[in-house]
């Protein structure tokens, strides 16, 4: 196994670094920096289009539909690049999930109609899979469809989707068939945001922003054109799209740029005795702790990618990096609130915009500090939990 980068690799890297520093608008990038979970749908939607035209939207598609053509070392680089470079996250719900859905196992017109919009930035979609008393366990969903002639009729109700009050369309998880078993009663819709009878209500998490939504479905009537392929087939297309969703989500690229601004702060944030944070062993002992995991879970990532080229398939231990990934990241949000000390306490959303006139409370780089903190607690949760995961690397991998 080969986990270095060649000469060509390395090439590729400045190329990417070139046109992150060049092209991301620098509102966008400082936007990013204050609130990276925040930025605004227009500002997303501009920074998509920018990296539409230059071809390199969509690097996991393949190349007849849309693709890069990249390697997966290539993948990997422009990932990392991305995040270390305070780009906005892309709207992953089009680009990373439904699109691959579309594509692999849609029909040539649901083609035709979502692919070339999911990758022009013109059509965001949002994702609707889990429900209430439906969240690890998928398959116990209660969304009905039935069939009305040349309509499904969907009656139900989906909970924590993120971004349904940006999205034009979302994709559902839905039951079809109540008789059979339980996952080989589901079916895949496509519907229309702004269908007659769908509803999104805001939820309101604990930061005191609206990043998550209920949707509630009353005689959403749904053309039988918008099934993904089979009737009761969804559950297989559900599960290859998880595969997709949790692809990247180690994060590797943030959390090192995080590390980085802890320590910047801990040597600029002082006590009553005028030594810094730095100084005290204690704190720099947690942080190289962290960062030395953070060194593990990177080589682990590179050892998958390297298991990729080769022409193998990382299966159910890619749910390491998720663990590892979130709790890390979670683990750097705390640091962080720490070596900010009392000046991390009280914020004000509307002060995360660059457009704010309020005064700041603490120093600049402790703006949005609280926020992610907050908003993070749910990385573990989101995307599968951190305990189902453990599950499946027991299950899967150490077929415990």
């Amino acid at each position: 196994m080969d986990a270095t980068f060649t000469a060509d690799d390395l090439a590729f890297r400045d190329e990417v670094r070139a046109f992150l520093k060049e092209k991301l608008p620098d509102h966008i990038r400082r936007q990013t920096e204050i609130s990276p979970s925040y930025v605004s749908k227009e500002d997303t939607r501009e920074w998509h289009q920018i990296i539409h035209r230059q071809g390199w939207i969509a690097p996991n598609w393949p190349k007849e539909h849309g693709g890069t053509g990249w390697t997966a070392t290539q993948r990997h680089i422009w990932e990392e690049e991305y995040q270390a470079a305070n780009a906005p996250r892309l709207s992953p719900f089009g680009l990373v999930m439904v699109g691959p859905v579309i594509y692999t196992f849609g029909s040539d017109a649901q083609k035709q109609e979502h692919l070339p919009k999911i990758l022009s930035g013109e059509r965001f979609w949002c994702q609707g899979y889990s429900e209430p008393g439906s969240g690890s366990d998928l398959a116990s969903l209660k969304t009905r469809a039935i069939r009305d002639g040349n309509e499904y009729v969907v009656n139900g109700s989906k909970i924590w989707t993120s971004h349904a009050q940006h999205a034009d369309w979302i994709f559902c998880l839905v039951r079809t068939d109540t008789t059979v078993k339980k996952q080989e009663g589901i079916s895949f819709l496509l519907i229309d945001i702004k269908s007659p009878g769908l509803e999104v209500r805001p939820i309101i998490s604990i930061d005191g922003g609206h990043y998550l939504n209920e949707v509630f479905f009353t005689d959403v009537r749904v053309p039988i054109g918008n099934l993904v392929g089979e009737e009761n087939k969804g559950w297989t297309y559900a599960k290859f799209l998880l595969g997709n969703e949790r692809s990247g989500i180690a994060g590797v690229g943030k959390s090192k740029q995080k590390i980085d601004k802890i320590i910047d702060a801990a040597r600029q944030e002082r006590g009553n005795g005028g030594a810094t944070l730095w100084d005290d062993a204690d704190f720099r002992g947690r942080v190289m702790a962290i960062s030395a995991r953070l060194s593990a879970l990177e080589y682990t990532n590179l050892r998958m990618l390297a298991k990729e080229e080769a022409g193998g398939k990382v299966g159910p231990e890619a749910s390491i990096l998720k663990i590892d990934g979130t709790e890390i990241e979670q683990g750097l949000n705390e640091l962080l609130v720490e070596a900010l000390g009392n000046y991390a306490a009280p914020y004000d959303l509307d002060s995360l915009r660059l457009d704010a006139n309020l005064d700041l409370v603490g120093p600049d780089y402790g703006r949005g500090a609280m926020t992610e903190h907050l908003l993070r607690r749910a990385a573990s949760i989101y995307g599968g939990t951190n305990e189902v995961q453990r599950d499946i690397i027991a299950k899967h991998v150490l077929r415990l």
